[in-house]
């Protein structure tokens, strides 16, 4: 399959973490990608709708169908993913939409029923449906993914003072990179200048954290990062090519050792969690107005006002990571030798973007991301998570 669907994703991620306006906040750009993807399907092959999503897309409605279709019929062994369209009795034209196989299909559930589909496919981590099901709803579109992972190595406590910067103040411990299994490097990017990333992986998904300066603005770290978690092989800088001392990111000292290996980085980073509610309407980029309009003419329904939520969670903590989201879209509602040896210790000490990134050599999720956000109010490590 075609890698370039992904890169069309992190611009779509873009739009979407624009509309949170730099707060803190989790989001699965993927989730709420796939519901665009299925709507695109049933939209005609030339046509002003099709130009539409293709914008929103960054790709051709039938590339996305396939993609969509691929990722859920061959789904990730620690991603739970699900999609559904739900109908209100009588509906018409719906009989020609070709949905994934793996989608669930049939009449508008309760509000009760919703709750229960959001647990059951989130590992119960997403409780209540985004949104309520208004009376003249005609048609619901929904996706759902979660994962609940262990680090392969988990980090180490440290003294929240080692952090440095105003969280050190807040904090009385934070996680500190374990002597393997983790990565930790400096890259200069195009997006945010020279940046700190940190990759901790889970067998399979890995979550990448990249801080830049403070001054850098949340969009162009986030851009950041996703280009770094796609790339096969990220550039790397050399401890030696950067000035001894401290700087807002990092600390490099050099000592004289017989060593063969003559770099060594750690890194240090909050816990965190999120909860957050996105209003996936707020902007016409994120491609909600042409699913109102296809989906309006698929049923020979006046086009009406609509709602496109999400709601997505997560946890970031010493052994391990879990997020899930689930994304709705509502039409129409009423409501809208001796050598010198250098050691740097990378400090996650001021907001930073992560992005979780699915690994998988063979098949449709390799190198997916598949939620990502902007950590800006770190947590405490908590006290059972010391022993």
């Amino acid at each position: 399959m075609s890698d370039n669907w992904t890169t069309a994703l992190s611009r779509y991620a873009a739009r979407l973490h624009a509309t949170a306006e730099g707060r803190h906040h989790i989001a699965s750009p993927l989730g709420a990608w796939l519901l665009l993807a299925l709507a695109a399907s049933a939209a005609p092959a030339s046509s002003d709708e099709t130009d539409d999503f293709a914008d929103a897309l960054g790709v051709s409605p039938k590339q996305a169908a396939d993609v969509a279709a691929a990722l859920l019929a061959e789904p990730h062994p620690l991603v739970a993913a699900a999609t559904a369209v739900w109908h209100a009795a009588g509906a018409d034209g719906l009989a020609g939409w070709a949905l994934p196989e793996p989608t669930t299909a049939g009449p508008l559930p309760s509000k009760a029923e919703l709750d229960a589909w959001a647990r059951e496919h989130t590992y119960g981590l997403i409780e209540t449906f985004p949104g309520e099901p208004a009376p003249d709803l005609l048609l619901l579109l929904a996706s759902a993914l979660a994962t609940r992972v262990s680090w392969t190595e988990p980090f180490t406590p440290a003294p929240a003072a080692e952090l440095g910067g105003a969280w050190s103040e807040r904090l009385t411990t934070v996680l500190r990179t374990p002597e393997h299994g983790h990565q930790a490097f400096i890259t200069s990017t195009a997006e945010a200048g020279d940046v700190i990333v940190h990759v901790a992986p889970a067998g399979g998904l890995s979550v990448v954290s990249v801080a830049a300066a403070p001054d850098v603005t949340p969009e162009r770290v986030m851009a950041a990062a996703y280009t770094i978690a796609l790339a096969p092989r990220p550039d790397r800088t050399s401890l030696f090519d950067l000035p001894l001392g401290e700087t807002p990111l990092w600390t490099i000292r050099e000592e004289r050792r017989h060593e063969r290996r003559t770099e060594f980085l750690t890194a240090l980073l909050p816990a965190w969690s999120a909860q957050s509610d996105h209003d996936l309407a707020a902007d016409p980029g994120l491609g909600f107005p042409a699913v109102t309009r296809v989906l309006g003419r698929l049923m020979n329904a006046p086009a009406g006002r609509f709602d496109a939520k999400q709601t997505a969670v997560a946890r970031y903590s010493r052994f391990g990571f879990e997020a899930a989201a689930v994304s709705a879209y509502m039409y129409p509602t009423s409501m809208p030798p001796e050598t010198a040896v250098r050691y740097a210790e990378l400090r996650f000490g001021h907001a930073y973007a992560v992005v979780a990134v699915t690994e998988q050599p063979e098949g449709p999720w390799h190198g997916v991301p598949v939620f990502s956000g902007w950590v800006s109010e770190p947590e405490d490590v908590p006290e059972q998570d010391l022993d």
